[in-house]
């Protein structure tokens, strides 16, 4: 059983984290940034040989399990659309309070 919390309605379950898995996951929410996906994946792996580091692949794999988090579910696609919507809003209380939405929903999965 999962242990995950109620979240509302979910498109597909939540992918592992391994880049296999992530795509077959965007595959299925969001088809049309594969090729995003693979691009910035492709940036990861070389900025991971260039500094003999696995910090880039790591940023890669966070970033697009982010992604699909939101674009899973949603009432979480919703309400990062609206805040996104709302960033340069001239009412600078709407603007902040969707930034902190947007920090709020790219936190927690």
């Amino acid at each position: 059983m999962s242990t995950q919390a109620d979240h509302g309605h979910e498109l597909i379950p939540r992918p592992q984290q391994t880049p296999d898995a992530l795509r077959a996951a965007l595959a299925a929410v969001d088809p049309a940034r594969l090729e995003e996906m693979q691009a910035t994946k492709d940036e990861a792996f070389a900025k991971a040989v260039e500094w003999q580091s696995l910090s880039p692949v790591r940023s890669w794999v966070l970033t697009w399990a982010r992604d699909i988090e939101i674009a899973r579910r949603p009432d979480l696609s919703t309400r990062n659309a609206r805040a996104k919507g709302n960033l340069e809003h001239e009412d600078p209380a709407i603007a902040q309070e969707a930034l902190r939405e947007l920090a709020v929903s790219w936190t927690k999965p």
